[in-house]
């Protein structure tokens, strides 16, 4: 199963019928991640957890590219890359669960372009018989967990102060969990 997600796309357009390609990130796609995140504002830099806007952040996920701990699906638009959503494999004791983070260039928000990404990573998850997802999202961002919750995904509780920015100012999480269903839509 893994060796062919390599080979995964998914061909599709927005509401707006902006066509975009979902595609697993590869080797050669470094410019394009650079050139995505190099935009980040400084409010969505302070809840990320690397400092994207630096190369050698970038660098450093092409070299490690392996999807047998991370799958990281991209969503690219007339050549670029717009969206990156990666469902992080739990390892050991953990391997049947999965964490799922997703970001999106700032025009492509609420256009149904994250939604497609989840369903998609939900789809592979399936495929690779794990039994449940994860998300953090800090409280605060209640639209997006709003949206983790339309795919199924139900709030477990909420962490206090769990989260704190490059500036050191703190925010609770709340922590979201979708338990999978053995069933797929998606054939590699």
């Amino acid at each position: 199963m893994i060796e062919r997600l390599g080979t995964y796309r998914n061909l599709f357009s927005l509401h707006d019928g902006v066509r975009v390609l979902l595609r697993m990130l590869e080797k050669g796609d470094k410019d394009l991640l650079q050139a995505m995140f190099a935009q980040v504002s400084d409010e969505d830099l302070r809840f990320m957890r690397a400092n994207v806007r630096d190369p050698a952040v970038i660098q450093q996920w092409i070299d490690e590219l392996d999807y047998n701990r991370v799958i990281p699906l991209v969503a690219v638009v007339n050549g670029g890359i717009v969206g990156d959503a990666t469902l992080h494999r739990g390892q050991g004791r953990y391997r049947h669960t999965g964490e799922v983070r997703i970001f999106l260039a700032k025009p492509y928000r609420q256009r149904g372009l994250g939604t497609a990404m989840l369903k998609s990573l939900i789809d592979i998850a399936n495929k690779l018989n794990m039994h449940l997802l994860t998300a953090e999202i800090v409280a605060d961002k209640v639209s997006v967990i709003r949206a983790f919750q339309g795919l199924g995904f139900q709030l477990q509780t909420s962490l206090p102060n769990y989260f704190m920015t490059p500036d050191g100012e703190t925010f609770d999480v709340a922590l979201l969990i979708l338990p999978l269903a053995k069933r797929s839509t998606i054939d590699f």
